[in-house]
């Protein structure tokens, strides 16, 4: 009779359990069978499986095939010491594509055979890093929103009043380009207005939000129009606690990113589909502008679709002004929602393949009776 193996387990170190597990990045331990035997909290995130499942699976198991890990940890049981493997691709079905991350791998010290593994998630870095350039982007082109809404629309309403004017003593040819005078003006005039929503410099005003009653108001405007030939569905987790943050700003993040995924989807498809998620995501801080403290961001919010994805030579700047991949869009779109959460403390992010993109905005909970942010890990 076949015995089926099971990997050993160690016995519980309380302590050493406790400090794994506030450790921000993921953490395993293999056995020299190859089984993981332990998980921090961070890891068990990251590879979104419990620590008793993960303990039925070997490293090869939860890694792709011919993973560089797995030569990483041959090469730190051949030789020792601790070995170290920069921008490793391990992404899953399972975890998502394109986790890039470094690793670094050591022996244990009370047992040689046991080798301890910990990643660092590289898109996590670099997508902070872009966000402060965002944030300063958005910055740059507040003072030239004032200055057009000021030197700009003033003058245009001259032109509109006099073209106006104009039309009640022409015909012809000439009525149609004193319409189109008229069309064009009311266009900058819209592109200006859109730039004055970079300008406003006031605090946000804030309150606890229940984000899935958000998430359902802006389901109900696209579902009645823009996205009324797309089926949205929602995986929402209901215990999550309010949002810190300015509930008519978030509808508008929204508004535009499902906005987005509908056009990339395109008004012919006959299968898009809108997917919207809620969840906590642990191990990420930020720290809040205007402050040198540093807040937990726990509360992830996801908006996916299998449109045709953004392109590659696009994604590093995708949240740039005038960055857009619609030949009439003003670019301006994701411009904002990133100055918007970037205000609110938080991070958008975006990971995108052909029928799968995603765009993630994660945000910090409901801020205790002094206003600060919450500080807690989540």
């Amino acid at each position: 009779m076949t015995q089926l193996h099971e990997p050993s387990i160690r016995q519980p170190d309380v302590r050493g359990d406790a400090i794994l597990n506030v450790l921000p990045l993921p953490v395993i331990v293999i056995g020299k069978d190859d089984f993981i035997i332990e998980a921090n909290l961070a890891a068990q995130s990251f590879f979104q499986m419990s620590l008793s499942v993960l303990r039925r699976n070997t490293v090869a198991d939860i890694v792709p095939f011919g993973s560089p890990l797995l030569a990483l940890v041959q090469q730190v049981r051949a030789n020792g010491g601790s070995v170290s493997e920069y921008r490793v691709d391990i992404g899953t079905p399972r975890i998502g594509f394109d986790k890039i991350v470094d690793l670094f791998a050591t022996l244990e010290s009370d047992d040689a055979s046991n080798v301890v593994i910990m990643l660092q998630e590289k898109t996590i870095a670099e997508k902070m890093d872009r966000q402060l350039t965002h944030r300063g982007a958005a910055r740059s082109i507040s003072a030239m929103g004032s200055m057009l809404a000021h030197e700009i629309k003033n003058p245009l309403s001259g032109i509109r009043g006099a073209a106006q004017l104009l039309e009640t003593s022409v015909d012809g040819d000439d009525l149609s380009l004193l319409r189109l005078i008229c069309d064009e003006t009311d266009r900058i005039v819209k592109l200006v207005d859109r730039f004055e929503d970079f300008s406003d410099g006031r605090p946000v005003e804030r309150e606890p939000v229940n984000i899935h009653s958000v998430l359902d108001h802006v389901k109900r405007l696209a579902a009645s129009g823009f996205a009324r030939h797309i089926r949205f569905t929602e995986a929402y987790d209901p215990s999550l606690p309010p949002v810190w943050c300015n509930r008519d700003q978030l509808i508008q993040v929204f508004l535009n990113l499902i906005k987005n995924s509908a056009e990339a989807i395109g008004p012919d498809a006959v299968d898009g589909e809108i997917e919207m998620s809620t969840g906590y995501r642990t191990g990420v801080r930020m720290v809040v502008p205007g402050s040198t403290s540093r807040v937990a961001l726990p509360l992830e919010i996801c908006i996916r679709d299998n449109g045709p994805g953004v392109p590659e030579n696009l994604m590093r700047s995708l949240f740039d002004p005038f960055i857009s991949t619609k030949a009439s869009g003003s670019g301006l779109g994701l411009a904002l929602v990133s100055k918007i959460i970037g205000d609110h403390g938080g991070v958008v992010e975006c990971e995108s393949l052909p029928r799968r993109t995603v765009f993630r905005v994660l945000l910090s909970m409901q801020a205790p009776r002094d206003e600060r942010a919450v500080e807690s890990d989540g």
